[in-house]
């Protein structure tokens, strides 16, 4: 099961934003779009990666962040969770205080 959290931050909070989500772990793909939705990057993230692979995926963003004002980050993340979920809780969506949208699949 996974479950995709999208984020929407401005351009100079991108990269900072990007390195939170890494460090929490648990997640294998990290996607950027425009706040029009097209999709700008979008790359794996491994268990096991060490930092100096994420360098140049680093510096692209941070390019990509001096031009874009505001964007939208989707994350997913693998879930450990191993109980059962009924029929009723699947594909739900919900949104945090802090402009979070987290879809359940």
């Amino acid at each position: 099961m996974s479950i995709k959290e999208t984020f929407f931050v401005n351009g100079e909070n991108l990269l900072k934003k990007i390195k939170e989500i890494i460090a929490e772990g648990n997640v294998t793909k990290i996607s950027i779009s425009d706040k029009n939705g097209k999709e700008i990057m979008s790359f794996p993230v491994t268990i096991g990666v060490v930092g100096m692979v994420f360098a140049p995926i680093f510096a692209a963003v941070g390019a990509m962040a001096a031009l874009l004002t505001e964007c939208k980050i989707t994350v997913e993340k693998r879930t450990t969770d191993k109980s059962p979920t009924s029929p009723s809780s699947k594909d739900q969506e919900s949104k945090d205080e802090d402009g979070t949208s987290i879809e359940v699949k």
